[in-house]
């Protein structure tokens, strides 16, 4: 098909990405065309596995091409544009919705820099059609199963024994399933909270939160985020003044930050919420990606005043949205009486494939792929958003995301817009402040950063406020860590 030059600086996997995508842009490889297996082509170059995923996934993240499973490598086909009249406009702000729908509507070219999503190419084998099989076969009444409000028994007591393995004493009469985290957090707030509550929240922070907190008429009492976990002195004084009936936290690979928390600071924040009174949600939709075994408050607690809730929409399949919360029984069955309300019950099939995927051992397996996939792209991009000038001081323990801040003049605000227009999604980091500051970070989403058009924009951006500084320099002599 072609050749690569062995005797060049460019990176293998960047010619292929080249010599592929100029093939399919000059027509040579039409529409519909499937390319050479990710083997074949690795095996015909010379060159490992590993840098053909990495060249065809860019071409992904490019719009050029479609990755179908075990069907293959396709050449995409270009789509009519039809006028979405349900769009929603970004303004200069970054909307939170609509940072929400870019995320999940499929764009064509844009590269998703600041996604909180995984690429659709590192998620399409987690779930195989044979398990959908197997999974309603399994099932006497097949596609008539009906779901109890509480969820699957048999699931939630796999999910049980997941939490029991993270050190969380529960049983399956303590765990319900949701569609997803975003579920967990409105159902909490419907079925606990009234309007005019304090509501604690992390500062930065989840942004979509943030405005669903307030469209329920909440009170949102910012509290700083730091390396090592919430701004307790903060919190404790927020309390005195505030009152507040609960807090939202992320103690594992925080969002945006990526940061976690000690057993130290968990134990004293604990002490903090039985002192003043209110209960924690605990987020721990990222702790699916931490590659090791972290400390969470729900296990610290027994759940006493900690609800607990995640999510496999991320890490396996937002098809399939499964979702899952924890709690002590006072508080489930409002929880419970909540759901009912809202959606009657849950989605049969969504937990029987989820039932299927845990007993197979198909999840710890995906999961031991995505967190080495993972690894391996904080380390690639770590280096290229540090060559470009940004620093990353705490890059964190692990997981999705990178908080960069910007080099002294360059307007954030300025930047994401230029990006946009250049089909590149950059969210800045005023976005996730619930108290509506500046601030000079940007989230970065290391599986898609590692793209070489974003570390050329960047390269090309930054230049003009770095000048000629060495790479070095422009990182920062305090950057080294990894």
């Amino acid at each position: 098909m072609f050749a690569i030059d062995r005797t060049i600086s460019t990176p293998l996997a960047d010619q292929i990405e080249q010599r592929l995508g100029g093939l399919i842009q000059s027509g040579q490889l039409p529409q519909g065309a499937r390319l050479m297996s990710i083997r074949q082509l690795a095996q015909q170059l010379g060159v490992s596995v590993n840098t053909v995923v990495l060249a065809y996934e860019r071409l992904a993240a490019s719009g050029l091409v479609d990755s179908q499973g075990t069907a293959g490598t396709f050449v995409r086909r270009a789509a009519a544009p039809m006028p979405d009249a349900a769009a929603i406009e970004a303004g200069e702000a970054q909307e939170p919705v609509w940072l929400a729908q870019q995320a999940h509507d499929v764009h064509a070219g844009l590269l998703l820099a600041s996604s909180g999503a995984l690429p659709a190419s590192w998620l399409q084998d987690a779930v195989p059609a044979s398990t959908v099989a197997r999974a309603l076969a399994h099932s006497p009444a097949g596609m008539a199963t009906r779901c109890p409000p509480q969820g699957l028994p048999e699931l939630r007591e796999r999910l049980a024994q997941q939490l029991r393995a993270q050190g969380v004493a529960v049983d399956a009469g303590r765990v319900m399933t949701t569609f997803g985290g975003t579920h967990a957090i409105d159902l909490i707030c419907r079925a606990l909270l009234r309007p005019g509550d304090a509501v604690l929240v992390e500062n930065p922070g989840y942004f979509l939160m943030f405005s669903r907190l307030r469209e329920l008429g909440l009170q949102l009492v910012p509290v700083t985020r730091r390396p090592e976990g919430i701004d307790l002195e903060e919190l404790d004084a927020a309390c005195r003044v505030h009152q507040p009936r609960l807090l939202f936290t992320q103690t594992v690979l925080h969002n945006p930050t990526g940061w976690g928390s000690s057993p130290a600071h968990l134990h004293r924040l604990l002490m903090l919420a039985q002192r003043h009174g209110f209960l924690i949600a605990e987020d721990d939709v990222q702790g699916h990606f931490h590659p090791g075994q972290p400390t969470r408050l729900a296990a610290l607690s027994g759940l006493e005043r900690v609800i607990y809730y995640s999510s496999f929409c991320k890490a396996v399949s937002p098809a399939l949205r499964v979702g899952y919360l924890a709690a002590e029984p006072t508080l489930l069955r409002a929880l419970l009486r909540e759901k009912i309300h809202q959606v009657l019950t849950g989605a049969a099939l969504n937990e029987l494939v989820f039932q299927e995927l845990l007993a197979a051992g198909r999840w710890r397996k995906h999961l031991e792929r995505l967190q080495r996939k993972l690894a391996a792209a904080r380390h690639h991009s770590l280096g290229l958003l540090r060559q470009a000038g940004l620093r990353i001081e705490v890059p964190g323990e692990g997981g999705l995301f990178l908080w960069a801040q910007l080099p002294a003049g360059v307007d954030p605000e300025a930047l994401v817009q230029d990006a946009y227009r250049q089909q590149i999604l950059l969210v800045r980091g005023a976005t996730f402040m619930a108290d509506g500051a500046g601030d000079t970070h940007l989230r970065f989403n290391v599986a898609q950063s590692q793209h070489p058009r974003l570390a050329a924009y960047l390269n090309r951006y930054m230049s003009r406020y770095l000048g000629e500084q060495p790479a070095a320099a422009r990182s920062g002599s305090a950057d080294t860590r990894v």
